[in-house]
């Protein structure tokens, strides 16, 4: 197996990490490395068989597992209790019971509201040069969600501070600082949830929260610290991807003159070209649950293995001309929400709001034009822009 050097953090992968992938790609399916010290799946083969390996999964094994440092202990909680690090049984028994909450019908009643939403947004943009990532891509979904989940929509920019100093712990310049800031959103966090999930147990409403502490599965029902870990990843997982998903897809449609693909016939399929190309999330991980030989390499129990979602939507194998946008493309596989077991809850939620979003902006402001160039922000494992200037 190749080792590969490419800091993560470096300015010119940070703005087009594509360049990278498809060296590595052309060379095999998997290659070590080295700056994040584990093999990592370049080829959407190799990617999306590991994701539906049941070999491989989210949870360190219990026999390997090491108590985190104290200053992260209520970061550490969450995680915990989050559906995004559990396996089975434990994640059968979480998903179910957030899918019996998280319908598809609770996700379309919502279409109205997003619209509503988005012309009231628009209606607020400023006459000059304005950030249209503040303005509009990170309130849609933020907004959402709160309605969502019933959290007063006051608590908004609350909310995506304390997110934001959360998912910051997944990002490749994590720092000390980076983790104390995570520690203290959590604590915040769960303090507000604790409390207004006490609320609604006594004063039940018409939403996410209520049908969670509602839901019901085999005589089991979501304890207190499963419904805030629970709630934490819908409103950090429902928001962040799509923040960046619909950033990233006005810049895309914008640069590649794609904007009129909207309005026709190929609105599903100018989405799903929006999140094969540039999509908001491009690393997972996995561990190995027991020795496994593949691609060459064989993985020892409690390995990790890092699959590279953005590497996998651009590979040759499946699409011709990957690294072109074309927004009448048929994309039947899409690795941006992962795959298998962890297929993301939130994904029907996250093509909804930019079905709606998208063409609602351009429909409404036609000349939308980018005064300067967008530049990505140096957070991966995610992929979105720093901000996102516009002017009308």
């Amino acid at each position: 197996m190749k080792t590969l050097h490419q800091t993560p953090t470096d300015a010119q992968f940070v703005q087009n990490p594509y360049a990278f992938y498809r060296a590595a790609r052309a060379d095999g399916d998997l290659h070590f490395w080295a700056d994040f010290r584990m093999p990592a799946a370049f080829t959407h083969d190799a990617v999306q068989n590991i994701l539906r390996d049941r070999r491989f999964g989210r949870e360190v094994p219990p026999e390997q597992a090491k108590p985190g440092p104290a200053h992260l202990a209520p970061w550490l909680a969450i995680e915990a209790t989050s559906l995004l690090e559990a396996e089975t049984p434990r994640h059968t028994r979480l998903r179910s019971l957030v899918l019996r909450a998280f319908t598809s019908r609770a996700i379309s009643a919502l279409a109205p509201d997003i619209e509503t939403l988005c012309h009231h947004l628009i209606d607020q943009f400023p006459e000059g040069p304005f950030d249209l990532l503040d303005a509009y891509c990170t309130q849609v979904p933020v907004i959402t969600i709160c309605r969502l989940l019933g959290v007063p929509e006051e608590m908004a920019p609350d909310l995506l501070n304390w997110s934001h100093a959360m998912v910051a712990m997944y990002q490749a310049n994590r720092t000390r600082k980076t983790e104390d800031a995570a520690a203290q959103a959590s604590s915040e966090f769960t303090d507000f949830l604790r409390g207004y999930i006490d609320e609604r147990r006594t004063d039940p409403g018409d939403d996410l929260i209520t049908r969670l502490i509602a839901a019901e599965e085999e005589g089991q029902k979501l304890n207190t610290d499963e419904l805030i870990g629970t709630c934490i990843l819908l409103l950090n997982a429902g928001h962040e991807a799509t923040v960046h998903a619909l950033s990233n897809g006005v810049k895309t449609l914008l640069e590649t003159g794609s904007v009129e693909a909207l309005f026709g016939n190929a609105l599903d399929e100018t989405v799903e070209e929006v999140l094969r190309y540039d999509p908001p999330l491009h690393m997972f991980t996995r561990y190995a649950y027991e020795d496994v030989h593949l691609y060459g390499h064989t993985f020892k129990r409690g390995d990790q293995v890092a699959l590279l979602l953005g590497a996998a939507n651009r590979d040759p194998a499946i699409w011709d001309e990957p690294d072109k946008f074309v927004p009448t493309r048929h994309t039947q596989t899409n690795t941006s929400f992962g795959g298998g077991l962890h297929f993301c809850v939130g994904a029907p939620l996250a093509r909804l709001e930019m079905r709606i979003a998208l063409p609602i902006l351009f429909r409404r402001c036609p000349d939308l034009s980018l005064p300067q160039p967008p530049e990505y922000s140096n957070s991966y494992h995610f992929h979105g822009l720093t901000r996102l200037m516009a002017k009308l």
